[in-house]
Order: C-alpha cells, then sequence, then structure tokens
C-alpha cells in the first residue's frame, strides 16, 4: 500500500517511477494542499527524444492528469553548452538553427503525450528567453557565487569524467550552473516548485534546489526515476537498428510497435505500469497471464504505447500489419521498406541488404545472424553470408522479404 496521501505520488509510486524523492513528506503534503507547478527539462540535441525520455515525460503526463500544472522545458539554451553528465567527449556544438530545428520537431511528440489546451494546460517553455539575456558578470556575482566549485567535483557525472583523466571544457563545467539557475527562474516566473528527470540528474536538479534557497527563495523539491533495465538487466533504450526514437520518420511506428512486443515476459507488467495508462486492476489481469497468453498481453503493451506516441490509427495498422506477417502469413506491403534501383540490385550482398533495412546495426553483427540460422530471404533460411540478392529473389508482390528470426522483417522493394 502507498504511503503518499497526494494523487500525484500515489499514482506515481504504484505504478514504479519513483526512484528519490528530497523531501517526500513535503512534497506530498503540498501535492495535496493544492495544484503544483512541476517540470522536466530536454536538451535539443537531435531532431527527436528517445524512449528513455518517454518515461519523464509520462511523469509529466501524470503531474498534469492529478490536476497539476505541468511544464515542458525546452533548452534553447542549455542546449548550446550541452550536458557533459556521464560522458566521456564534449557534446558537438549546435549552431541556434539546429536547435531551434530540433525543437520543432521534438515538439511534435509532446503534443501527443501531453494536453497543452482545455482547462488546465500544460506549458511549454525554452530557457532560451533567459539564458541568452544575461549579463555575464552580473549573472556570476547573483548566481555563480552560490556554487561550490569543490561540490560540484564532487558529483559522479564530473568525478568519473576527470578520474579518467578526459578533459572536461570550462563550457560544459557550466552546464550545471546553467540548470539549476533555470530551476530559479521557472519558479519565479511560474511558481514552479518541483523538477522531475531521470536518476543520472539527480545531482543537477539538487542544484537548483540548492541554489533557490541560497538566493532567499521557497522549498523546492526534486524527484527522479530509476534507471529503466530489462530483466536481463539490459539498459533499455536500443533496437538492432539504434535508438528507439519518439519521432516516427527515425523510428517507425510499426518498429516502435515490434519493439514493445518482443518485451520479455518477466517485463511486460513493470512495462504495463509506467508506459501504457491502463488501469492497474487491467494490468494485474494482463501480467498474470502465463504461457503463450503472455504475448496478448505484450500486443496490448505495444499497441497501448504506440497510441500514445504516434496516435491510435497508427498503434492500430502497426498491429494489423504484424498479425498478417506472422499470424496469416501474408507479405504486408506495410512492413518496413527500402527502395532500391532495380539495377543496383544485384550483387547487394545479404550482410549489407541487413543493416540496410535496419535489421542489423553492423555487418558483423548482419554475419552472426546468418551464422546462428536466424536469417530468411522469402522466408527461405540463409545459410551462407556472402549470398548476394538478385531479381530472381523478387516475389510477384514486387518486394523482398528479409527477415531476422521470427519476429522481424522488412522488405526491399526495387524501383
Amino acid at each position: 500500500m502507498t504511503k503518499f496521501k497526494s494523487d500525484f505520488l500515489r499514482v506515481l509510486d504504484e505504478r514504479g517511477f519513483i526512484h528519490q524523492i528530497s523531501d517526500p513528506e513535503g512534497l506530498d503534503a503540498l501535492a495535496l494542499k493544492g495544484p503544483i507547478s512541476g517540470y522536466v527539462g530536454y536538451d535539443a540535441t537531435a531532431t527527436s527524444i528517445h524512449i528513455g525520455n518517454l518515461i519523464t515525460v509520462t511523469m509529466l503526463y501524470w503531474l498534469q492528469e492529478t490536476g497539476h500544472k505541468a511544464i515542458s522545458l525546452m533548452g534553447g539554451g542549455t542546449s548550446m553548452v550541452g550536458d557533459p553528465s556521464f560522458r566521456d567527449d564534449q557534446r558537438k556544438l549546435l549552431t541556434v538553427e539546429q536547435i531551434e530545428t530540433n525543437i520543432e520537431s521534438i515538439k511534435r511528440v509532446y503534443g501527443n503525450i501531453l494536453n497543452y489546451g482545455g482547462s488546465n494546460p500544460a506549458m511549454m517553455v525554452n530557457n532560451a528567453d533567459w539564458l541568452l539575456k544575461l549579463n555575464y558578470v552580473e549573472f556570476l556575482r547573483d548566481v555563480g557565487r552560490h556554487f561550490s566549485v569543490n561540490r560540484m567535483l564532487s558529483f559522479d557525472s564530473v568525478k568519473l569524467r576527470l578520474d579518467r583523466e578526459q578533459s572536461l571544457s570550462f563550457l560544459e563545467f557550466n552546464y550545471m550552473i546553467m540548470q539549476g539557475y533555470d530551476f530559479t527562474e521557472l519558479n519565479r516566473r511560474y511558481g514552479t516548485v518541483l523538477q522531475m528527470g531521470g536518476s543520472d540528474q539527480w545531482g543537477n536538479i539538487i542544484n537548483g534546489v540548492d541554489l533557490n534557497h541560497r538566493m532567499g527563495g521557497e522549498q523546492l523539491y526534486a524527484l527522479t526515476t530509476p534507471l529503466l533495465t530489462k530483466a536481463s538487466g539490459e539498459k533499455m533504450g536500443k533496437s538492432a537498428s539504434g535508438a528507439v526514437w519518439l519521432n516516427g520518420d527515425l523510428f517507425s511506428p510499426y518498429d516502435f510497435w515490434q519493439y514493445f512486443r518482443n518485451t520479455e515476459d518477466a517485463d511486460v507488467t513493470k512495462f504495463l505500469k509506467i508506459f501504457t495508462r491502463l488501469p492497474l486492476s487491467e494490468i494485474e489481469k494482463l501480467g498474470a497471464l502465463g504461457g503463450n497468453e503472455i504475448n496478448e498481453a505484450k500486443k496490448v503493451l505495444a499497441t497501448e504505447v504506440t497510441a500514445i506516441v504516434h496516435g491510435r490509427a497508427a498503434a492500430e495498422q502497426a498491429a494489423e500489419t504484424a498479425r498478417a506477417t506472422f499470424e496469416a502469413g501474408s507479405i504486408d506491403l506495410s512492413l518496413p521498406t527500402i527502395h532500391v534501383v532495380g539495377a543496383s540490385l544485384s550483387g547487394t550482398g545479404v550482410l549489407e541488404a541487413l543493416v540496410n533495412v535496419g535489421l542489423a546495426a553492423s555487418k558483423g553483427e548482419a554475419r552472426r545472424h546468418v551464422q546462428s540460422g536466424a536469417v530468411r530471404i522469402n522466408d527461405a533460411l540463409v545459410e551462407d553470408d556472402k549470398l548476394t540478392l538478385n531479381a530472381d529473389n523478387v516475389l510477384p508482390e514486387g518486394v523482398i522479404k528479409l527477415s531476422v528470426g521470427k519476429k522481424r522483417h522488412a522488405l526491399i522493394k526495387p524501383v
């Protein structure tokens, strides 16, 4: 039974979101008393956020759903520096134009998950609005003097970099000061009292809590979610073709559906709680399914998460594509497809083809798939990793079907 009285923290606790809270009793009492304002910050270092970010966006969803004010903070300013946390080298510096393009692309995902209209609209704010207008000397005197370099050096995100004798630039060192200042500025502008994030952001978030206190502000709160791992111990967020992005142009809705359909049995209940909005009573029933029936729960998981990120129509189309491909045995032309010029098809190696369609991250991985007996062309086993494709492989439907295992398929269509 949850120890929290407020709907917000009770929901997060029951669904497995909570790792650390700076003052659990204080935050619970405040959330019980009335609406609070909370935020999560996202740097625009790519055109999309990934599945790891979906956890924190979902925390914002539950904040809004339980009657509080949700703020998605876009790092238009902090993205110009780049978070050095747990990195071996400095991030590539982006131009203002690249950052603005990335933000516009990322916004599409947030609009599918959070409600920016209605009676309790979420807010999207950009920290470039204040960070890019700061006077450097005044900022050092008013904000920088409250930061202890000794303490900053003790944070794991910095300490690990220095212990490896890898350079940490002065630019990067300023990141945690800028992020801490964001919290104070949001409190000043919108009365924001809570910052949420992944467990790797705990030190940066606590910096903001401490800074506001040192500058004479009200009590602020930090809340982080656990690092999400699979039952196998593997960190969640990677597929055979790379990162699991939330934008459909980088990772298709079908691939996204398949990613969750392939969830390990032991993770089904945990992922249903975190990634879907299904009632806990329904999740309990799905999680209790055994044997082959657990696959039905995985389909529900895949469809519900895909519907949240890509829309219900895309989710149902992905589910139908999978059904037609795996259960009916037909060639579904809505599978992930690459187009090649007919003349260039002849001589394309199977290893190259597997990489091109996203069924392997490298030729080395593709070779291992072949050697393990997992690769098929048009459902025929591939035993030679030097096999090449040609026009004879094209089916009556006008495509070549590539498969790795029983669940991952893609098409090559000559044009």
